[in-house]
């Protein structure tokens, strides 16, 4: 019987692609309606037979053929296989207790996002995926997109430490649903895949890496935590109270280590689950302003930082991107 850990970090894919045919005519172009759902496309293309197995694996077969639409990242063959073998199989047909399939198809769902979404369509920024978070029915795992140059990047890429992916064909159109061609297999996120990612969190990420804080070995653990994470500009404004102060490594140990504690929270919390009243944080207590989607702490004047986005879930916890640094826990 294999580790269900083999598959902690990773992600598969979920799948599939259809053709598009088009024709240009002075300055019209007309698409060829497609004929074949994402599953009848995935059969009739070889280089997609171990997704097509996956997905049978699954049982997620009749949901790809039905008529609901779904953008799905597709990898080929190779990738497939580069997966399992990562995971510690030498093919899927070594798959095959009830948790490890499970797993494998909690990992497709998490590259398969509702509705028909072209490129054109995508942009920098967070979507939600079908793979579910734990054991919750209504807590379903993020991707980060980002949108450059024609070219959509997921979850960082594939390239060195980075686990996601990037969109070598776009755009390929089913009866159900847009497919996107990816180049690699995308393993699921953790909170430390977002915070990295993210450019949007780099002054954080500055000061989880500042001295000997073992802040990204917690965060890659198993949680969960619920992050309070204060975007660039909430930290530059923090910087500027100091004019010592250039990075957030600047800012004196101590003083940093407790205010990155006032961030973070031992449980998965979600935005909705947020009540008015106090929290304790691994820093002291903070308050929530539910209806206004704000948190306080217990600065003088007080500092009231507010929810920007909010759950960015990963498989360890959720993140909520915020506009201001808390400073002090709440007597």
């Amino acid at each position: 019987m294999k580790i269900i850990s083999k598959f902690s970090g990773v992600v598969i894919i979920a799948a599939l692609v259809l053709g598009t045919t088009s024709c240009s005519d002075d300055d019209d172009t007309i698409f060829v309606e497609p004929t074949e759902s994402i599953v009848e496309y995935l059969t009739n293309n070889s280089d997609y037979s171990s997704l097509k197995a996956a997905l049978d694996l699954t049982e997620l077969t009749s949901v790809l053929s039905g008529t609901s639409s779904y953008t799905i990242f597709a990898p080929k063959n190779e990738s497939f296989s580069k997966f399992l073998t990562e995971a510690g199989f030498a093919e899927l047909s070594e798959v095959d207790t009830e948790e490890e399939i499970a797993i494998v198809k909690n990992v497709l769902l998490n590259h398969v996002v509702n509705g028909s979404n072209l490129s054109s369509s995508l942009n920098t920024g967070y979507i939600t995926t079908n793979a579910i978070y734990g054991d919750a029915s209504n807590s379903y795992i993020s991707m980060y997109l980002s949108v450059e140059n024609n070219t959509v990047t997921i979850n960082g890429g594939s390239d060195g430490a980075n686990i996601g992916a990037v969109v070598s064909t776009p755009d390929i159109r089913a009866t159900n649903g847009v497919i996107h061609a990816i180049d690699a297999v995308i393993q699921i996120p953790k909170i430390t895949t977002f915070v990295t990612v993210d450019p949007n969190f780099s002054r954080l990420v500055e000061g989880l890496t500042a001295y000997s804080f073992e802040y990204v070995t917690t965060l890659q653990g198993n949680g969960p935590f619920t992050i309070l994470a204060p975007n660039n500009a909430a930290f530059d404004a923090l910087l500027a109270t100091d004019e010592t102060w250039n990075n957030s490594g600047d800012i004196p140990e101590t003083t940093l280590e407790s205010v990155i504690n006032l961030h973070v929270i031992a449980d998965n919390i979600r935005q909705s689950e947020l009540t008015t009243g106090e929290i304790t944080t691994l820093g002291g207590v903070v308050s929530v302003d539910a209806p206004k989607n704000t948190i306080f702490d217990g600065s003088d004047p007080i500092i009231i930082s507010t929810i920007l986005v909010s759950d960015i879930q990963a498989s360890n916890g959720v993140i909520h991107a915020m506009d201001k640094v808390l400073i002090t826990p709440i007597p």
